[in-house]
């Protein structure tokens, strides 16, 4: 294996464990402590503000999200992929969607249980929502529709797909669906999927592969970076704020710091969809292959036998 191809391999391994790791803190820290499980019930209660504000949208968002749809995307997935005569991202882009959405319905059902502490009575006959099906699929669709497209549909489709799943996650906290902790565990069971994907699709690539300059994520990365990393540090701000000021029971905590914590999940979720989004890009580029080195043209920078 050459050199740059295994930096790509590498790369993608360690972004699987990352995703794999980060999971664990969240999943433990949400469900295993008492401040985690009503840092979540904090956001479920000043939801009003979401409702009220954005109720029809993020209905329709939730509603789009189906087996037709789950179908209809793979379909649309493959379509894309056959017609670029790409067969192999055809295959992987649909083990994202699927194994993202089968690892979800897994842990949630059969895996993971949800301990009670007292902490949110109203829902305490509810069972476990963690990881949400529904911003898992939404993720998975958005990353999995990128990797088929040509180039220069990858930056919009990157924008618009992180947007898409970042409403989605929202829309099932305004709904009351999914706490805050359900929807970033989706968004990193989804990018740990396209990790493993892309370690298949580059130790799978024939030697003419190349990178080329033009096919690097440009402004799109810039975008995704820039509205995620201040999304993030804004909503953990806020919730940090929270965390300072809540009491037991949530319900004697004032209305106004209940709302301050909706917002700060709100765009905790919208943060984590960009980056989620954002980390994908970065090597998209070489994962993807652009076309064969024979057929490449002789006035664009090309380095041969790489991963792309």
């Amino acid at each position: 294996m050459q050199g740059p191809k295994l930096v790509t391999v590498a790369w993608l391994a360690l972004l699987s464990l990352v995703n794999l790791g980060l999971f664990l803190v969240v999943w433990y820290a949400s469900l295993r402590t008492i401040t985690g499980q009503m840092l979540d019930t904090v956001a479920l209660y000043g939801n009003s503000l979401g409702r009220r504000t954005v109720d029809a949208p993020l209905d329709v968002a939730l509603n789009a999200i189906s087996t037709v749809s789950l179908i209809l995307v793979l379909l649309m997935i493959g379509v894309v992929a056959v017609a670029r005569r790409r067969y192999s991202l055809a295959i992987m882009s649909a083990v994202v969607v699927v194994g993202s959405a089968a690892t979800t319905y897994l842990l949630k059902s059969y895996l993971i249980m949800r301990p009670e502490f007292g902490v949110d009575p109203d829902r305490s006959g509810a069972g476990n929502s963690f990881p949400s099906g529904h911003a898992t699929v939404a993720a998975a669709f958005a990353i999995g529709l990128m990797l088929v497209l040509p180039p220069a549909a990858r930056g919009v489709a990157s924008i618009i797909g992180a947007t898409y799943a970042a409403v989605v996650g929202i829309a099932t906290l305004s709904s009351g669906w999914h706490r805050l902790s359900d929807v970033i565990a989706a968004y990193l069971i989804a990018g740990g999927w396209a990790a493993f994907a892309g370690v298949v699709l580059v130790l799978n690539q024939r030697p003419s592969a190349v990178v080329t300059r033009a096919d690097r994520p440009g402004w799109s990365l810039a975008a995704a970076l820039a509205l995620g990393s201040v999304s993030t540090v804004s909503g953990i701000a806020l919730l940090l704020f929270v965390v300072e000021r809540m009491t037991t029971p949530i319900e004697a905590m004032g209305s106004e710091l209940l709302r301050v914590g909706y917002l700060g999940s709100a765009l905790t979720i919208a943060g984590a969809a960009y980056l989620m989004m954002a980390v994908v890009l970065v090597s998209v580029h070489r994962v993807v292959p652009h076309r064969k080195a024979g057929r490449q043209p002789a006035s664009m920078p090309v380095v041969v036998g790489t991963a792309s």
